[in-house]
Order: structure tokens, then C-alpha cells, then sequence
């Protein structure tokens, strides 16, 4: 099986970036002992980008055969990488030493009856008190894993599941801030039908607040499609990606003020391809954004430094190793790139 998988990830590497190559039909694991296939590319628009990706570094893909990967969580204290697979309602974790192994499940639908459409939990984090804490489509909420993150169980305490007394689309994804309050996004995306499904409740998808108190806001509904979400290192700026086309198609920037609310914003970046997704802000400000054809890098000012390109339609990623290397989810593979 090795053998094969190695030849499998080579004739991957090889097909060009604008192909989309799904050749492996079951959950596979890169073996350590092997070293990892290479992949994709590095746009350099920029030398600034050499400083955070050294020049000859290519992302690797590190395991295959998923059906939609999402929301890569790092966790240090356990020196793995947690992410889901939505469609098949399965966190995984991904370790060096032992490569995939299921984590949760089920993640993000508990309930009974069969269910379509994207039913599992979407992105991940944990809270100021080292909890895990999910974005589930199926049950379309926010809620928390009522077990340790070394020992995980498929139970969970709602933390916001409605807004004015209806139910919320499918949380997206989310991110806390200084003061532990929770920001998370909205879109109708895990509904079973989408957008224009019987079962949605709510009018707009918006971008929320969920306060310390328990409290649940709504801080915007001028995006209609919400994705990806963070906040800059001093946590006075809030980045929300607009997961459209053309006009529709950008990443936010806001003001977070005192009492925990944002200004009207502005248009950070204009993707003009499409589809902007999950992002992540590094200790140092720098912007690590999925969008059209892999991972899009900004300084804080909203210059775009280069991208990572991985070939395939890529949906998150993630910091760990302290900050070695970016871990990146991308259609149905798991994949990182070294970072300097």
C-alpha cells in the first residue's frame, strides 16, 4: 500500500495546476518514513514574501481521499492538526507519527434522521479556556465539545443556535477575541438545499457576535456570503472574506470598537477570480487567506505579497509547529508549506 500511494501523490504532483486531480478514492496517509510529495507552486509577487516563505519551499501534500476538507485546527499541547471532513461529518487528526486517524464524530449533525447536503462541523477553535469549539453545519449552530481535547467525544453544549428566535443558517467560521467574546459567520451553505431551501429561517447571513455574557448580536448583514474570519494581533481589526463572484467577490476589513461592535468597514481586498474563504492572522499581522488557486498572503496594509498555489480549490489553513509551518485544507487533501 505504501508503495502504491507513493506512486499515486508522484503522478499528483506532476499534473499541472490548473487540472484537478482526484485520483485517490479512500482516506490515505503519506508514510513518514518516505518523506512527502511535493506539489503546487509559489507565486512571488514581491520579495517581501521571501522573508515569511523561503524561495524553493512547495507546499506538500501530507494525506488524500477526503470528500471536502475545512477548518484545520493546530493543537500544541497534543502535537497534532485537527480538521473536518464535512460532507462525511468526521473530524480527523493528522499527526507526523502516526498519520490519519478519526477524532470526532459524529461532528457537526447529531440528530437521527438522514440528512444531505454539508452536515458536518466546518471550521474549528478553541476558547480562552482550551476547549474545543465547532462551526456545525448539521445542527446549525455554535457549540462546544463537553469532553478534553485529549480524550474528545461527540458531545456538545450549545453555545448560539438562534437569532430573534429563529434558527441560525450553518455556521461558517469563527474567532474569538482578546476579551473572549466570539465572532463567527453566517452563510447558508450547510443548509440542505442552500440559499434557497425550505428550511432557512433567517432573511440575511450576517456576521455575529457572541458576547462573554451569552449574548448573541448581529454586528452586519450587508455580505452575502460570509466565510472565512480574524482578527488582527492588537484586536482592533476584524477580516471577514465575502465568498463570491466578481462584484461579490472580497475580503472586509473592520473596526472592532471598545464595546465589542464594528464600524461599517471597508473593502480590504477585491479577488476579482472568486470564492475567498478561510483566513488566518499571524501574530506579526501578516494575512493568510484561501482564495483562487490556493493560499493569498496580504501585509496588513492589503498588499498582496504572492500565493501559495496548491492546484486545487483550497478552503482553510492553519498555523502550528509554532508558527513553522502553514497547514492548508484544500478539496480532498490535507497539505502545509514550511514558513520561515
Amino acid at each position: 500500500m505504501k508503495n502504491n500511494l507513493v506512486t499515486i501523490l508522484l503522478i499528483i504532483s506532476s499534473v499541472p495546476l490548473f487540472c484537478k486531480a482526484k485520483t485517490i478514492d479512500t482516506v490515505t496517509s503519506v508514510p513518514t518514513d518516505t518523506g512527502y510529495t511535493k506539489t503546487g507552486s509559489v507565486e512571488r509577487l514581491s520579495p517581501e514574501i521571501d522573508d515569511i516563505i523561503a524561495p524553493g519551499e512547495l507546499p506538500e501534500i501530507l494525506a488524500g481521499g477526503f470528500d471536502w476538507t475545512e477548518g484545520p485546527l493546530w493543537l500544541p499541547e497534543l502535537n497534532i492538526l485537527i480538521f473536518s471532513d464535512i460532507p462525511k461529518n468526521i473530524v480527523y487528526q493528522w499527526s507526523e507519527k502516526t498519520g490519519i486517524s478519526v477524532y470526532l464524530k459524529p461532528s457537526g449533525y447529531t440528530g437521527t434522521s438522514p440528512r444531505g447536503g454539508e452536515s458536518g462541523s466546518n471550521g474549528l477553535l478553541v476558547d480562552l479556556n482550551n476547549r474545543l469549539v465547532l462551526c456545525q453545519h448539521g445542527d446549525r449552530r455554535i457549540a462546544r465539545m463537553d469532553a478534553s481535547l485529549e480524550k474528545p467525544e461527540p458531545k456538545f453544549i450549545t453555545l448560539a443556535d438562534r437569532y430573534n428566535g429563529k434558527r441560525l443558517n450553518s455556521p461558517n467560521d469563527a474567532v474569538y477575541s482578546i476579551n473572549g467574546d466570539l465572532y463567527f459567520t453566517d452563510p447558508a451553505y450547510g443548509l440542505e438545499e442552500g440559499y434557497y431551501g425550505p428550511g432557512r429561517e433567517l432573511d440575511f447571513t450576517g456576521v455575529f457576535r457572541l458576547s462573554t455574557d451569552g449574548s448573541l448580536s448581529l454586528l452586519t448583514d450587508k455580505m452575502n456570503a460570509p466565510n472565512g474570519i480574524g482578527i488582527s494581533p492588537d484586536g482592533k481589526k476584524l477580516y471577514v472574506a465575502n465568498s463570491g463572484d466578481g462584484e461579490d467577490s472580497y475580503w472586509m476589513v473592520f473596526d472592532l470598537k471598545s464595546d465589542g461592535t464594528i464600524d461599517e468597514g471597508r473593502i480590504f481586498y477585491k479577488a476579482g477570480k472568486g470564492h475567498p474563504d478561510g483566513l488566518k492572522v499571524r501574530k506579526d499581522g501578516i494575512i493568510f487567506a484561501t482564495g483562487a488557486g490556493g493560499v493569498w498572503i496580504f501585509t496588513p496594509e492589503g498588499k498582496h505579497l504572492g500565493t501559495v498555489l496548491t492546484g486545487q480549490t483550497t478552503s482553510n489553513c492553519a498555523l502550528g509547529n509554532e508558527g513553522k509551518y502553514l497547514y492548508i485544507t484544500a478539496d480532498d487533501y490535507l497539505m502545509r508549506i514550511r514558513l520561515k
